[in-house]
């Protein structure tokens, strides 16, 4: 099950961006969204995150 960013939550920090080793993470309407089909469900993103705004799906 791939990671989810939370826009209600996502600050568009982009500290999830640089800790994803498979760049699966982007920029879209200015918040950050994370490609389920690049995602190997490693939780980096989701360890860095400082607002918790990411949770597995």
């Amino acid at each position: 099950m791939a990671y989810k960013v939370n826009p209600d939550v996502c600050v568009n920090c982009g500290a999830c961006e640089s800790a994803c080793p498979v760049g699966a993470i982007s920029e879209q309407n200015d918040k950050r969204f994370i490609d389920a089909g690049k995602c190997i469900d490693c939780g980096s993103c989701a360890g860095t995150c400082p607002v918790s705004a990411i949770a597995q799906n």
